[in-house]
Order: C-alpha cells, then sequence, then structure tokens
C-alpha cells in the first residue's frame, strides 16, 4: 500500500534503480500488433527462450503500441550493455530464432525499421528528430498491465505533489500558464474550462474522460489507453483535486475491448495501492473511478451528447449556456478533457507550464498526436511539437506517398475537417493555422489522399459518415445535410449543373451558422474546403460530365483501342462477361453490360484499354 508520499518515494526509487542485466524484447502488443499476429510471435520468443534458457538474460516485455502501425508485429530490442536500441518490424514467429541468434547486432534478412524519426521522450536534444513524445512517452515502452512500470517511470509522482505541496488553485494556474489547450476538437483552453467548474459551489462535481474516439482513421486515444492507461488516472486524479471533484468517469466505446481490458486492470491496481480511491498519500482527498461504456455514437464525442448518454438518456446534444462546467453531469459542474489532454497533465505538473510552454508555438503549446493514415507509406501514430510542418510528417515520418503516386490532399479534423492542398504543405501545424486553411485540428486524425482519389467523392464520403452519424435533433443537421449529400450525388452522377454548386455552397454556410451542436456545424467543412481548394473538379463534374481522377462511375466510360493484342486477360478478369472478341483479334466491351468496375483496366499489360 502506497499511503504516503515517503513510501512512493521510495518504491520509485527502488524500481529505478534495479539495472536490468542483458537485454530487453519489448513487443508491441496493441490492437494493430496483435491484429497483425504479435501474439504468436510473443509465444514463439517465450518458447526459443525458455528451450536456451535465457530466462535470466533476456526479459519480454509486452507493449502497447509503438506506432509503427504499417510494419506489424514490430519489437524493439535493448541492450543494456552496449546501450543499442534495434527495431525490427514486419516479424514472424519464425524469426525468434534468428533474433536471439543476434542480439548484439541487426539479425540479417529482417526488416528493421529506421528510427531516425523516433524519439521516445522529448529532452533537449532534439534537433535533428521530428518527433518529441509526451503524450506517448510510455506508450511501447513499458508493460501497461504492470503498476511498477509505470511508477519506474515517476508515475504518480505528479499527484503526490499535487496533493501534498499544492493548493487547488495552484493547480489550475499552472495548467493555464502551460498553454494546454483541448486535444479532442476546438482547442478550448485547458485551465480556463478547469477554473469554470472549480468556481461553482456544489455538493459533488464530476470529472470525465471523454475516450469516444469516433472519427474515421483515428486511434490515437485507443493507444494511450492501450500502452499507458495509469498516465490518465493520474490525470484524471489530479484535476478532481484542482476543481473539487471527487469522482471520475472514463467514457469509452465498447469497440476498444483492449483499452477497457487494461483500464480495469490500472483502476484496479491503483485502488489496491490507494493511489486511487480515500485519503489519497494521506491528504484527505479522495477519488474514485468508474468506466462506462458507449455503444459507438459519434455524436456522443460532443460533450452534452457524452452527459446524457452516461445518464441513460438519448445521447443528443443540447443548447449551451449553462456549459457542462456549469451544469453537467446530473445538473452539477463538470468537465470533459479526452484521453490525450488528461495524457499531458502528469508532465506539466512535474516538469512545470515553462518547460511545456517552451514546446510547439506561442498560441498552441506543447505537442499533437497524429493518426497517419490513408495512401501514405508508414502508417501509424507520431507525436510532433505543434508548429511542426504537414510535409515533415507525410514525406517524413509517413515516407511520402504509397507507391510513390501523387499527393493531392491531407484531412485533418475527421469529417469535422477540411482537406488541404499540396501547396499548403509547408504551413506549420497549430490550431490557428489549420482553421485558416479551412480544416481544423479536431482529435488528430490525418488522412492522406493522392492523385487516384476524387475530392468531390470524398466530400460525399465524410458526409455521408456525419448524415449516418447525426442524432436528427435539428433541422439543419437531420434534413440539410442530407439535402447536401443529395446534390453531391447528383454531381457525382453528371447530373449537376453550376446552380447545384451554387446551392451547395449556400446551404452548407446556413448550415454551419444555425446546427446546434459542433457535429452539424461542422459537417460542411469538407464540401467547403474542397469547393476552395478543388473547384476544377467540381467544374470538370458538372461542366464536362467527367471524373478527372477516374472514381465517379457513372461519369466514366472503359473503351479498348487498337493497342489490344487478343490475349483475352481483360476478358478472363470481366466479373460480369461483358468484354467479347476472338483470341489474338480485336475485342469490345459491351456498355450497357459494363459495371465500370475497372478490372479490365487494371489487369490489360498493353495499355490497350482507356479510362474516359
Amino acid at each position: 500500500m502506497i499511503d504516503s508520499v515517503d513510501k512512493l518515494t521510495q518504491r520509485t526509487a527502488d524500481l529505478q534503480g534495479r539495472t536490468q542485466a542483458g537485454t530487453q524484447i519489448l513487443v508491441s502488443m496493441g490492437t494493430c500488433g496483435v491484429a497483425a499476429g504479435a501474439a504468436p510471435v510473443l509465444d514463439a520468443l517465450k518458447s526459443e527462450i525458455a528451450n536456451r534458457k535465457l530466462e535470466n538474460a533476456v526479459k519480454i516485455v509486452e507493449t502497447g503500441c509503438m506506432g509503427l502501425c504499417h510494419c506489424e508485429p514490430s519489437i524493439e530490442i535493448l541492450d543494456s550493455e552496449s546501450n543499442k536500441s534495434f527495431t525490427y518490424g514486419k516479424v514472424k514467429p519464425e524469426d525468434a530464432g534468428k533474433i536471439l541468434d543476434n542480439l548484439k547486432d541487426i539479425a540479417a534478412g529482417m526488416t528493421t525499421v529506421d528510427r531516425t524519426w523516433y524519439y521516445p521522450e522529448l529532452e533537449e536534444n532534439t534537433e535533428n528528430k521530428i518527433q518529441a513524445r509526451i503524450v506517448l512517452k510510455n506508450s511501447g515502452r513499458i508493460n501497461p498491465e504492470i503498476l511498477d512500470d509505470y511508477l519506474a517511470n515517476d508515475g504518480y509522482t505528479a499527484l503526490a505533489k499535487v496533493l501534498t505541496k499544492m493548493q487547488p488553485q495552484d493547480v489550475i494556474d499552472e495548467i493555464t500558464a502551460s498553454g494546454l489547450r483541448g486535444r479532442g476538437g476546438g482547442g478550448f483552453p485547458t485551465g480556463m474550462k478547469w477554473s469554470f467548474a472549480a468556481a461553482q459551489k456544489s455538493d459533488e462535481k464530476y470529472m470525465i474522460c471523454n475516450a469516444d474516439e469516433g472519427d474515421p482513421g483515428a486511434f490515437m486515444d485507443r493507444a494511450v489507453l492501450e500502452g499507458d492507461p495509469h498516465a490518465v488516472l493520474e490525470a484524471m486524479a489530479i484535476a478532481g483535486y484542482a476543481i473539487g471533484a471527487n469522482h471520475g468517469i472514463i467514457y469509452i466505446r465498447a469497440e476498444y475491448p483492449l483499452a477497457i481490458q487494461r483500464l480495469q486492470i490500472a483502476i484496479a491496481q491503483a485502488e489496491e495501492e490507494g493511489l486511487l480511491g480515500d485519503n489519497i498519500f494521506g491528504s484527505g482527498f479522495n477519488f474514485k473511478l468508474e468506466l462506462k461504456y458507449g455503444a459507438g455514437a459519434f455524436v456522443c464525442g460532443e460533450e452534452t451528447a457524452l452527459i446524457h448518454s452516461i445518464e441513460g438518456k438519448r445521447g443528443e446534444p443540447t443548447f449551451k449556456p449553462p456549459f457542462p462546467a456549469v451544469s453537467g453531469l446530473w445538473k452539477k459542474p463538470t468537465i470533459v478533457n479526452n484521453v490525450e489532454t488528461y495524457a499531458n497533465v502528469p508532465a506539466i505538473i512535474r516538469r512545470g507550464a515553462g518547460w511545456f510552454k517552451g514546446i510547439g508555438t506561442e498560441k498552441s503549446a506543447g505537442t499533437k498526436v497524429f493518426a497517419l493514415a490513408g495512401k501514405v507509406k508508414d502508417v501509424g501514430l507520431v507525436e510532433v511539437p505543434m508548429g511542426t510542418k504537414l510535409r515533415d510528417i507525410i514525406f517524413g515520418l509517413g515516407g511520402g506517398i504509397e507507391f510513390d503516386k501523387k499527393f493531392k490532399a491531407v484531412q485533418t479534423g475527421g469529417p469535422s475537417g477540411g482537406c488541404i492542398k499540396a501547396d499548403k504543405l509547408d504551413t506549420p501545424i497549430d490550431y490557428d493555422n489549420l482553421i485558416a486553411l479551412g480544416s481544423m485540428m479536431g482529435s488528430g486524425g490525418m488522412i492522406v489522399m493522392d492523385e487516384d482519389d476524387c475530392m468531390v467523392n470524398i466530400a460525399k464520403f465524410f458526409l455521408e459518415f456525419t448524415l449516418d452519424e447525426s442524432c436528427g435533433k435539428c433541422t439543419p443537421c437531420r434534413v440539410g445535410n442530407k439535402r447536401l449529400y443529395e446534390m453531391l450525388e447528383e454531381i457525382c452522377e453528371g447530373k449537376g449543373t453550376m446552380e447545384t454548386l451554387n446551392k451547395l455552397r449556400n446551404l452548407s454556410h446556413t448550415i454551419k451558422d444555425t446546427a446546434l451542436c459542433g457535429l452539424g456545424q461542422t459537417s460542411p467543412n469538407p464540401i467547403l474546403s474542397t469547393m476552395i481548394n478543388f473547384e476544377d473538379e467540381y467544374l470538370a463534374h458538372v461542366q464536362n460530365h467527367s471524373c478527372p481522377a477516374g472514381v465517379c462511375t457513372k461519369l466514366i466510360t472503359y473503351e479498348i483501342n487498337d493497342n489490344c493484342v487478343g490475349c483475352t486477360l481483360c476478358a478472363r478478369n470481366c466479373p460480369v462477361d461483358c468484354i467479347s472478341g476472338e483470341r489474338k483479334g480485336l475485342h469490345v466491351i459491351d456498355q450497357s453490360k459494363c459495371i465500370k468496375c475497372g478490372v479490365c483496366y487494371s489487369a490489360c499489360k498493353f495499355h490497350a484499354i482507356d479510362r474516359k
């Protein structure tokens, strides 16, 4: 039981004083790794170590996500003697022997990962590193199911400092001075939000963690909860002390079973050691945590809808004010922050507001975690200082565009964000710059698109998602977005006109101005940003009835040209048998049967099929 600061200090010192002789093999056991086959790799390594009787020389550490989603299963080898580190990607169970044969060097024939971009913790000497980790400091480095691993990395020392050396207002002042802004969407100053709730007189207050991550392509919060759950628990207790709340709730989508499992383990461990519960560190402060499961409704990412869901009501937003900080859960003062926001708090308390404020930009301090996905070579999780250029993320950390295609756009902010084109790649990323480009930070999804993507179709894709996820409470979102979607369908089918474009633009602005919550107010952003940045594609659809990217099937025609040698490959691959012709003779496509799937176009080796 850690019931005093002295006991925590001694426990931490003991853990940090233990030198790990030999070698550690870190195995990425986050959702991505497990899905890619990390469990058999883990079993093979354990078996090989046992067979060679290396248990005292080699330690296996089951970690959370390392961020290397593009080359899972991934492992990292740390050698204490040489202080060397090697990371391998796409590891197979049969590689276990090679790995143990070559612990001091790179295993021959294995896929190594370029580590020049990866930096586990932010320090002073980061000039040549793109990444700088605060939120992901422990992810991929510790076993999230072992409390001692977290304690050995200064875990719960920030909470101890707060409860024994700081007054609640001191905590709020420190977070305010750090410049930490909410990482869940709008970027509201965290310290200011906490101060609103702290000022309220109430017999009960609540801290809520919004872990209902719903943006397409986003997996930042899941990775943090799977890789470093105690950081979030510690932060919520600190925030609870700051505003006078003794009860915390983590609202997490039920589709995150591994994150839920590790949170349950972490909460039980913290309660058993007295780090959560009654009279923490003998300070008289009580703080208890519970989990509430969401059913995957995107609208429940909005704080008032989330609160209604916890209360057992329909997940619908309400007009503000009053804001939750004044009247939230059960009409009591409530703070809602997302996972990444909380994960920054312990580091700020430990190292000081000035340290955090010195990272990033003047108006956007600290780092930001991004889920890099889409048409990029190295899909994964990255954390960079605010102010990092889009180009450095996509072409540096991401390795450039898959198959060396031409970059077209990047969507930030999920369905609420916008598409940014190539001439803006050198824009430093922060909250204000992204808004100026017609997009937003959002929770951190970053979807890359290449020359084969139709931007009209992309806008339709994101709007369809929003349409499906709308709660339907307000008319602008329920009816307006339906009309927007119908107009985009007309354009993609070649039925749109210049008048359609005008209506599309005007209705988008109307919905932004009149929708009830953030979901509806930002839903037209993908349309407006693509109409501004890719106007030529919209014009091609309505004036020329063509899709330059060859995506909108109603506007595509496949025709066989004189290069055809009659190899019959196109006909043999056609799923609807619409191609006819004699062997070694010119073939013909029956346009009345063609479903525009493009299989023939991809199969032809003689450039004998034109896509028009």
